[in-house]
């Protein structure tokens, strides 16, 4: 046994428990609580294993599921930025590029290059696994806030150009999910809960 590998694997597994205090914007779908980074990655999980009849290309689900699993831990340095938040989102990409190297450092060299690589083919989205997984991080939150009856639409007073812009890439991953997304958001704003 390599006690250091061992020692590198535990101390990035406790580090990563922090994702649970990381609080995103959407609530829950009953609306009593906002949810956790960590809550959200074992959403898009389910979805993934749940919705990948639904890709538009033949993905590797292993490779879909290991994506997901390790697209947000870069939120544990550098914070869950709203979405629809510009300033934030200006420097979004410096700051978990930062966290990415410090986060995935703590790995043995051969984990922290496959992790590293999973998250930057993730944010790339330029793989059938990696649209997909990006299409169902998109999908996730629109299930929640629609089943929360748009409470975090209303209070941030999002418009549906806003939400037809952000999610229109799903359309590239899987368009049936897209088609179902769009129903959503018209139903939403029909109801009022987007701003038309």
């Amino acid at each position: 046994m390599d006690a250091r590998r061992l020692f590198q694997q535990i101390e990035f597994l406790v580090e990563i428990d922090r994702l649970k205090s990381i609080i995103r914007q959407s609530l829950l779908v009953d609306g009593s609580r906002h949810e956790n980074s960590a809550e959200h990655s074992w959403h898009l999980a389910v979805l993934a294993m749940v919705l990948a009849e639904h890709s538009s290309a033949q993905v590797n689900l292993l490779r879909v599921l290991k994506m997901i699993l390790v697209h947000d831990l870069v939120e544990i340095d550098a914070g869950d930025t709203y979405c629809y938040d510009e300033a934030g989102n200006r420097d979004k990409a410096e700051r978990e590029n930062k966290a990415a190297d410090r986060i995935f450092s703590l790995l043995p060299s051969d984990q922290a290059d496959e992790f590293r690589s999973l998250w930057e083919e993730f944010e790339s989205a330029n793989t059938p696994e990696a649209l997909f997984a990006a299409s169902l991080d998109r999908l996730q939150p629109l299930l929640n806030n629609f089943s929360s009856g748009g409470l975090m639409w209303q209070e941030h007073g999002i418009r549906k150009e806003q939400v037809f812009s952000r999610n229109s890439s799903m359309a590239k991953g899987a368009p049936v999910l897209w088609d179902y997304a769009q129903k959503m958001i018209e139903d939403a704003i029909s109801k009022g809960w987007i701003a038309g």
